[in-house]
């Protein structure tokens, strides 16, 4: 899998990156961000947090707002539906 990338960032200020097919846990990932060693197994098209984000922070992908930390969530953690609160009518609003 030399130079074939397992995962999708698009924007810069995307604070979590979508997989393109199943990682492991324990993998170690590079990305723009730094090396990230994934704390579960990220089910394709799910995905794993570049950066801590604190409970109550926002979940960025595509550069936009997509959810609220439900819970703090490491560097390296799945990011879904379990761990993420949805936001659509705040999102609404602004």
């Amino acid at each position: 899998m030399i130079g074939r990338r397992r995962y999708v960032i698009v924007d810069e200020r995307d604070n979590v990156a979508t997989v393109v097919e199943a990682i492991e846990k324990g993998e170690v990932i590079e990305t723009e961000k730094g090396r990230i060693t994934l704390l579960k197994t990220i089910p394709e098209g799910h995905k794993f947090a570049l950066t801590e984000i604190m409970r109550g922070g926002y979940i960025v992908k595509y550069g936009e707002w997509i959810g609220r930390a439900k819970t703090r969530i490491l560097v390296g953690d799945h990011v879904h539906v379990h761990n993420v609160e949805d936001i659509v009518d705040e999102v609404r609003k602004r």
